[in-house]
């Protein structure tokens, strides 16, 4: 298993190989590190966020959304230029491509756990059925803890 991170001191981008939880989560960059706890590590599946601890974690699909959404704009794009000089046929052609290029990436992709608070990756491990895809109200509570949490660090004038 390996996973993907920002450091959480520098804001280093870091892919770092797990083999088994006697190996540290260190940034190359600066001092920090964090061990990991052999509990947290089941049969190659972590039990919760190697990075934070927390148990909140989701499965994607392991490929960049960028590349996704650019490919949805060009299909638009490229199928509306076809529809203007009136080739109907040619336009929906083009969706279909898109269309099944985009089933055939959800089909062979692997899927990686997201941590919903540090958006960690852990990557190459065993996935479960029953592990949760994306939860928007576990999200937004995440995203209000980290807003609450700048608030307060912040100093008063």
């Amino acid at each position: 298993m390996h996973i993907s991170l920002t450091c959480p001191a520098c804001s280093t981008p870091i892919r770092q190989d797990v083999a088994d939880a006697t190996t540290p989560i260190a940034c190359p960059r600066c001092d920090w590190s964090r061990s990991i706890e052999p509990a947290t590590i089941k049969e190659n599946q972590p039990t919760c966020c190697l990075v934070c601890g927390t148990k909140d974690l989701w499965r994607q699909k392991d490929f960049p959304q960028h590349l996704g959404l650019l490919a949805v704009a060009l299909g638009a794009i490229l199928s509306t230029i076809a529809w203007w000089y009136l080739y109907p046929v040619l336009a929906i052609g083009i969706l279909m491509f898109f269309a099944l290029g985009d089933f055939l990436l959800y089909t062979l992709m692997d899927d990686v756990l997201v941590c919903y608070r540090c958006r960690a990756k852990h990557h190459k491990a065993r996935l479960t059925d029953d592990l949760p895809r994306f939860d928007l109200e576990v999200a937004e509570r995440y995203r209000q803890e980290e807003i609450r949490l700048k608030a307060t660090s912040k100093p008063q004038p």
